[in-house]
């Protein structure tokens, strides 16, 4: 129970959380910070009104909390995907490539038991193989068949669709256009699905080197945590020198991605400084800083910990913004809160812009297994 704690005047109570054997009263300005009618998700709700960020902001130190932030419904899904496995199955669990891109979860799920392998090659043959939630090429699924292994795909189903508008599009012989960051392990699997039909382009300048056969059959798809503005920034230029593309069917760019980055544009306009918990690896997580910065942050840095704070960043700062990538969870936002609480940024305002409602099933192989063998051995090997 929480007593002896009241909203500023002028503020409303919008949540009490709890980390640490602390508890966190979270309060919002009663005009302006719930944002609504500015969610990008079709499955977000929100209450119709229009309402702007235009009052002038408190004095003093202060803390403004995106939502939404952290695990999205995909990472959600391939992290408890790799859970379930370990407690049906026991360790050793094998995962290709990291579950997501996040140190914190890959590190707690090794300590448990979960081999992370680069190559279908690493894993004894006859084993079982979980696919990260980035997806995997065609080629991928060939070799871990040509192995004897026994796959549990955890590929995000947004990441599934964008590899089956890929096969749709080659099918009818397109030329496809994939916006994304070369190297990235979703760009590998998607752009694997049909090489001889896809080109990526990540940078400016590689627009100018794609060559189609025919500018009446090209289409754009993308990897689906980029930038938004990033991506139309691409669009455009391609659009210029092919003004008859496509556009994909739907947007490939996920609601996650989407609505984390209207959070930070929501008060990235007041923050001196914003935080982005995340890994360096995490395409989406390194979006955010961009975008903050973009849309009018003084500063914004990348950390994994609230250990990776510079002091120095914090010097003539009054208001901190605080997010998180997709496969980030509220424990390492929660342990950030705590820092700048130690250090006078107490108050706490949570920005909402968004409320997210999406789940996703488990994957089919490992529900029909738990449907069919709920008292089988708790190993396979």
């Amino acid at each position: 129970m929480v007593t002896g704690v009241a909203a500023r005047p002028g503020h409303l109570v919008a949540g009490i959380v709890a980390s640490s054997g602390r508890c966190w009263l979270l309060t919002v300005p009663r005009r302006i910070r719930t944002l609504c009618g500015m969610s990008t998700s079709p499955q977000a709700s929100d209450s119709g009104q229009d309402t702007t960020a235009t009052d002038s902001a408190p004095s003093g130190k202060r803390v403004l909390l995106a939502k939404p932030r952290g695990y999205c419904a995909g990472v959600d899904r391939a992290v408890d995907t790799v859970e379930r496995v370990l407690e049906k199955y026991g360790a050793p669990v094998y995962v290709r490539k990291e579950i997501v891109h996040n140190q914190h979860v890959v590190g707690n799920l090794r300590d448990r038991g979960v081999v992370f392998v680069e190559d279908t090659e690493e894993v004894p043959e006859g084993s079982l193989l979980v696919f990260s939630a980035h997806g995997v090429s065609p080629a991928v699924r060939e070799a871990a068949t040509r192995r004897n292994l026994r796959t549990i795909d955890a590929t995000c189903p947004l990441v599934t669709k964008v590899h089956k508008e890929v096969n749709r599009f080659a099918r009818e012989d397109y030329d496809i256009l994939l916006i994304g960051h070369e190297g990235h392990e979703e760009v590998e699997g998607t752009s694997g699905e049909a090489p001889e039909n896809v080109q990526l382009v990540d940078k400016p300048e590689d627009v100018d080197q794609v060559e189609v056969r025919d500018p009446s059959r090209v289409v754009w798809l993308s990897q689906t945590t980029l930038s938004v503005d990033e991506t139309m920034e691409r669009v455009n230029q391609l659009q210029d020198k092919y003004p008859e593309m496509q556009a994909p069917p739907s947007d490939d760019i996920c609601y996650a991605t989407s609505n984390r980055q209207v959070a930070v544009k929501a008060m990235a306009e007041e923050c001196d400084l914003v935080l982005v918990v995340g890994s360096q690896n995490s395409s989406n997580s390194k979006r955010l800083v961009e975008v903050a910065l973009h849309a009018g942050a003084t500063d914004s840095h990348l950390i994994d910990y609230a250990s990776d704070i510079d002091e120095s960043w914090l010097e003539g700062v009054d208001t901190v913004g605080v997010t998180s990538g997709a496969s980030v969870p509220d424990v390492l936002v929660f342990q950030v809160l705590d820092y700048l609480r130690e250090r006078g940024w107490g108050e706490v305002e949570e920005v909402t812009t968004a409320n997210e409602k999406v789940s996703f099933a488990l994957p089919r192989e490992l529900r029909k297994d738990l449907d069919e063998n709920p008292n089988s051995p708790q190993s396979v090997r």
